[in-house]
């Protein structure tokens, strides 16, 4: 339509216009929401041209011009080290994520992702980066795990959102030999300790032993535990939250196989009704 009389220019749709130029030996094309009238692409000819200008004399800056372009990472990275992308990263992630999760990220990436990387721009970051620093490190593979999980998490949203081409951590893990790792020794109480301590127990700790030992809840369960989850008539207790020392309000359990209900055993029926007193 405009793209012989206006090099550069075409109508891309009924609503807007292409602009197409070189910039740092890339052609970049960028649509402007402009309906391609005569007037509208002549209009877009100038900015083109105006474009081409500030190329010339070093002066274009590619955010400015184009703030919402999928390019624009390309040409002002800059405006994101990884310190101030995490940061902003685990602002986000405060209401998607559980409480206990988020601290457990926030110690990682503020006590030892950031000062080793911080300073670096975002897209600078490179697989060669962490291997040398988690290689330096003196703790276990399962630990290096948990420390590059919240790092490769933000990378992949970093991706997702056009900040960097592409994940230096996907598909990737650190793992270096290991020795044999020995067996750890759990020593439960046997029926004859639990006995001792459900007598010396008195008013709701009492109870709450006595459900613990023949229930096998984790703490996180039974503090999060309401009446309401109590089926009198069933003897059942049904598991669907946990309430960490991190959160604030009860969340979801551990894990989707830690949803389930629980037989309600006479001794535990005794001591819930016990407890009704207390609460």
């Amino acid at each position: 339509m405009g793209g012989n009389k206006y090099p550069g220019i075409t109508a891309a749709s009924a609503t807007s216009i292409e602009i197409s130029f070189y910039y740092q030996g890339q052609k970049c094309r960028e649509r402007i929401k402009l309906q391609p009238t005569p007037a509208n692409l002549r209009r877009a000819a100038n900015h083109r041209a105006a474009i081409l200008l500030s190329i010339e004399n070093g002066t274009f800056d590619y955010s400015v011009t184009f703030p919402n372009s999928k390019n624009a990472y390309k040409f002002s990275p800059a405006q994101y080290t990884v310190q101030t992308y995490l940061t902003e990263w685990l602002a986000n992630k405060e209401q998607a994520i559980k409480a206990s999760t988020l601290k457990d990220y926030k110690k990682i990436i503020n006590n030892l992702v950031i000062p080793q990387f911080g300073y670096l721009q975002l897209h600078k970051l490179t697989r060669a980066d962490v291997r040398n620093w988690v290689s330096g490190m003196d703790c276990s593979n399962k630990r290096i795990i948990n420390i590059l999980s919240p790092l490769r998490a933000a990378l992949q949203d970093a991706q997702h959102d056009d900040l960097i081409p592409v994940n230096p951590l996907f598909g990737w893990t650190y793992k270096r030999n290991e020795p044999p790792k020995e067996k750890s020794y759990v020593d439960p109480f046997n029926s004859e300790e639990q006995a001792a301590i459900i007598r010396n127990a008195t008013g709701s700790i009492k109870n709450q032993c006595v459900v613990f030992f023949w229930t096998g809840m984790r703490t996180s369960e039974l503090i999060a535990l309401e009446w309401a989850d109590i089926d009198w008539k069933r003897r059942k207790i049904k598991i669907n939250k946990a309430h960490t020392y991190a959160a604030k309000n009860d969340e979801s359990t551990k894990t989707k196989s830690s949803n389930r209900e629980i037989d309600m055993l006479p001794h535990v029926e005794d001591a819930l009704i016990n407890q009704k007193q207390h609460t």
